[in-house]
């Protein structure tokens, strides 16, 4: 888990790139916000993940709002999402 994503907050769907590389976690924070935040993961981090953005430090009023700005950052998440459409459906259940 990054140090930019706290224990307090609850992590209900995180996306990987098709590469197993990158992925987004959408999250919401104990107050009712919404956010997300943008990982990679290499050999060299140890197969940590580790954030790559700032994106968690914005809160959003629903998970909706914090999904369509992450499909405006992170270019690869939309071809994931309309892969694998459940994903999409797991965010707006919230």
């Amino acid at each position: 888990m990054s140090k930019r994503i706290e224990d307090s907050w609850t992590v209900f769907v995180s996306v990987e790139n098709s590469e197993h590389d990158r992925c987004v976690d959408i999250f919401r924070r104990p107050d009712g916000s919404y956010g997300f935040e943008e990982f990679r993961r290499d050999v060299e981090d140890g197969g940590h993940w580790t954030p790559v953005q700032y994106y968690s430090g914005v809160a959003y009023v629903s998970p909706a709002e914090a999904l369509a700005t992450a499909e405006r950052c992170v270019p690869w998440l939309v071809d994931m999402l309309v892969r694998k459409p459940e994903l999409r459906m797991r965010i707006g259940l919230e």
